[in-house]
């Protein structure tokens, strides 16, 4: 999953580009509303952080363009503005939840979790032969068996979990769980899958390659 996180107090967004990778996503980082309006406008993620104090473009104004593309991309807004007026505005311009500083990393990454949790259709558990995956720890379970993934890997398997049945191409599944820092690559997707395969050897289900195409769970 892929999330843009448009902070412009430097200190904070380092530590949370970390605590968010250990998670296992892709975090783009803007530090003003210009360079975050224009990665929304260019570039597809799961979720957008966002704070209200950007300079260049005020975080409101970000949100309000956003929606006015049409865009429906879960908005999770962190800021320190906390009188109700601010709340209210925020929500009502289009924001998903509302969060103010200071806060526990715990409960926002719970935040984060509830919100990626409706791509799921608000399913707490999905399934796919004889494998489970629960959406809030992230666990993969096959034959009620926990099974150990890498970032990458479980990465590959929660979107093709998310359209099973659906060919996703190779190209689209990159561009999703790359980041500005670091690009993934053909061959490093290629070794993520087959790795995958052969840690989910007795799930019930296949991944297959549709050359020239991508891969989808059968």
């Amino acid at each position: 999953m892929r999330i843009l996180l448009a902070e412009d107090d430097n200190f904070l967004a380092t530590g949370l580009c970390l605590v968010l990778h250990d998670s296992g996503f892709s975090v783009d980082h803007c530090d003003n509303g210009v360079e975050a309006d224009i990665a929304l406008s260019t570039t597809p993620y799961d979720l957008l952080v966002l704070d209200l104090g950007l300079p260049g473009i005020d975080g409101l104004e970000v949100l309000r363009k956003l929606r006015h593309r049409g865009d429906r991309l879960p908005v999770l807004i962190l800021t320190a503005r906390d009188q109700l007026p601010d709340r209210i505005s925020g929500l009502d311009s289009g924001a998903n939840d509302y969060l103010t500083k200071p806060f526990h990393m715990q409960e926002l990454e719970a935040r984060i979790r509830a919100l990626m949790r409706k791509t799921w259709q608000n399913r707490t558990t999905i399934t796919a032969g004889n494998l489970a995956f629960d959406t809030n720890s992230r666990a993969v379970l096959v034959n009620g068996r926990t099974i150990e993934l890498a970032p990458r890997e479980l990465a590959v398997l929660e979107l093709l979990l998310k359209q099973k049945g659906t060919v996703i191409h190779k190209a689209r599944i990159i561009q999703q769980l790359s980041s500005w820092d670091s690009e993934l690559t053909y061959n490093a997707l290629d070794i993520a899958v087959h790795r995958l395969r052969r840690k989910l050897d007795g799930a019930g289900f296949a991944i297959r390659t549709l050359r020239g195409l991508g891969y989808v769970i059968d």
